[in-house]
């Protein structure tokens, strides 16, 4: 249940994301379900392997290459979903950097509503 909730609140962000800034679009509440779990596997399964190889760069930057690797996430979900689509790499900078912020608040809306039983 408490994934099922988060997955929907985060699909309902990138629908918030959409509407707050004009360079995300995305065609539907089903389309934004869809790029939230796109964007959730990219998260769990490309972004640690992508970290990893630009630890350098990151160490360098004083962690700020790690904007530049969400946004990468991002543009690429778009590139290859129909109903997200990202005007460019600034769009998916901001747009990423928001949706981060909306995830979040959800994940602490998540934790209250749902506490973990120790």
């Amino acid at each position: 249940m408490k994934t099922l909730t988060r997955w929907l609140l985060l699909a309902g962000a990138l629908l918030l994301v959409a509407h707050l800034y004009p360079g995300v679009q995305v065609k539907s509440f089903g389309s934004a379900m869809v790029a939230a779990l796109v964007l959730g596997l990219f998260n769990s399964l490309l972004r640690p392997i992508l970290v990893l190889l630009t630890l350098p760069v990151t160490v360098l930057t004083l962690g700020l290459f790690l904007f530049v690797i969400n946004a990468l996430l991002f543009w690429g979900a778009a590139n290859i979903l129909e109903g997200l689509s990202v005007s460019g790499f600034w769009a998916a900078m901001l747009g990423s950097l928001i949706y981060s912020l909306f995830g979040m608040a959800i994940d602490a809306l998540i934790e209250r509503l749902f506490p973990s039983i120790e």
